[in-house]
């Protein structure tokens, strides 16, 4: 995995339905036990399914439209204009570092190596350090 190549741990991961209050109640938990980024997968479409962008940004204390920016950028090059499907985001609660990306493969792979991993020292340092 990338992360691990990268030296990071791995404390947690779970599978669950796009549900607002079950991701806001993992987000909690997983806030309050410590950790310092939560990576979400899915959910982040505008099919009436998808509640896990809404469900996030609604605890986010902080925003970093940048990712989500690049995220879609990167993603055109790739699948055109359906980037703009995509309400990926990321932010902070508290000590935490939140990430929220698209489900599919594809998508998971770019964010992680091309904008997660590179970054996600500097991120936590400055939201843990500070």
């Amino acid at each position: 995995m990338v992360l691990e190549g990268e030296g990071h741990q791995i404390a947690a991961y779970e599978i669950m339905k796009d549900d607002p209050e079950d991701i806001q109640a993992l987000v909690r938990k997983l806030t309050d036990d410590g950790i310092e980024v939560i990576l979400l997968n899915g959910g982040t479409g505008v099919a009436r399914r998808d509640s896990t962008f809404d469900a996030v940004t609604a605890m986010l204390d902080k925003t970093l439209p940048g990712f989500g920016e690049i995220f879609r950028m990167l993603s055109f090059d790739d699948i055109g204009p359906a980037a703009l499907l995509s309400r990926a985001t990321a932010g902070v609660i508290g000590r935490t570092l939140v990430f929220s990306m698209p489900g599919s493969t594809g998508a998971v792979r770019l964010a992680m190596e091309r904008l997660i991993a590179p970054e996600l020292r500097h991120l936590v340092w400055e939201i843990t350090e500070h």
